[in-house]
């Protein structure tokens, strides 16, 4: 019997040495993982570490240039890890409408209560179900001061023969149809297919003055001064603004597509609850003034606006009055004719 006892224990510690070596192998499979997607340079560049050494959550990061790219990926199948994006308005709706978005439980996003009133319950998103605003802004021109003949204060000014091969456009369908059709004096959601013919076909009328069709690389190429304008959207043309005193930037006054990214979450998200927590940890205060400090994004963040200087806070390309907010629509989602746009678009990028 102390032969077989000896034998049960020394099986016994083998067991219990097994099990500590395999759970030392593994000490790292109970950390959550959030898989985060986002526009590239769109978030300070110590938050991802500050979330992680708070809450132990390790963040897997990757970008996009397009809400059509991010988009697509989902769309295709890239979305099995994917945990929180940050789409604008309109696929937003669109997404909420082809029910990819999960709903918000605000019990575990309690910093909501910091975005400000008038940046919520908007037209894409009734009620913030799906999506907690994170940035906000205009679409504009940016130009040199410098070197135009007149300041530059409509559309039609990038149809100027006088800056041929100085004008750089924003590569996207939706922002280049949205400005062509706004020019003449149509919605930047028409879905009249005569007046997106006519869209088109300016686009195409201006292509021999355009340098290039970009993203973000546009900013470097306006600080280094290697255009006279570029259509730019708001937080950028502050960027740029900063590291090139000779710019300018202006709202258009035949209007603009006034935007709002925002947080939300996949449907398919396995890390609801840690995602929650990322987007809280993102709308706190401190975490929210470092984004916008670096983005140079207009916040929606109440008491990061109420602490901004009066320059800031007081300049009407960064907070636009209500006077520039009326001449501005949101994008919305253009259903089955979002394929009309990209076909349109791929028009005038080909011809």
């Amino acid at each position: 019997m102390l032969g077989l006892k000896k034998l049960v224990s020394f099986a016994l510690v083998c067991v219990m040495v097994m099990t500590l070596v395999l759970s030392g192998c593994g000490g790292n499979s109970d950390v959550t993982t959030l898989y985060v997607y986002n526009w590239g340079d769109y978030i300070a560049e110590d938050v991802l570490d500050m979330f992680t050494e708070e809450t132990g959550i390790k963040v897997v990061y990757d970008t996009y240039e397009q809400n059509e790219d991010m988009y697509t990926k989902i769309t295709s199948g890239g979305s099995s890890k994917i945990d929180v994006i940050f789409p604008s308005e309109y696929i937003i709706e669109k997404m909420i409408n082809e029910d990819l978005l999960a709903e918000i439980n605000y019990d575990n996003v309690p910093n909501m209560a910091l975005i400000d009133d008038k940046y919520k319950d908007q037209s894409y998103d009734p009620g913030n179900k799906y999506s907690v605003p994170y940035m906000w802004g205009t679409l504009g021109i940016v130009y040199d001061a410098t070197r135009v003949s007149e300041p530059i204060d409509s559309w039609e000014d990038l149809w100027d023969p006088q800056y041929k091969g100085e004008i750089l456009m924003w590569d996207s369908m939706r922002d280049s149809m949205g400005l062509s059709l706004k020019l003449l004096g149509y919605s930047m959601n028409s879905t009249n297919m005569d007046e997106l013919t006519a869209a088109r076909d300016k686009l195409m009328e201006q292509k021999p003055l355009v340098l290039n069709y970009a993203g973000d690389q546009m900013k470097d190429n306006m600080i280094a001064g290697e255009a006279i304008m570029a259509v730019m959207y708001s937080g950028d043309a502050i960027t740029v603004m900063d590291s090139n005193e000779n710019l300018d930037y202006v709202v258009p006054k035949e209007g603009s597509n006034i935007w709002f990214d925002s947080m939300c979450i996949l449907k398919s998200s396995t890390n609801k609850e840690a995602a929650e927590q990322f987007i809280n940890f993102m709308c706190r205060t401190d975490i929210a003034e470092m984004n916008r400090a670096y983005i140079n994004y207009s916040t929606p963040q109440r008491e990061v606006y109420e602490n901004l200087p009066d320059e800031i806070r007081n300049d009407q390309r960064q907070y636009p009055d209500d006077s520039i907010f009326e001449l501005c629509e949101v994008y919305e989602d253009l259903g089955e004719f979002t394929d009309t746009y990209a076909e349109f678009w791929f028009q005038v990028i080909a011809s």
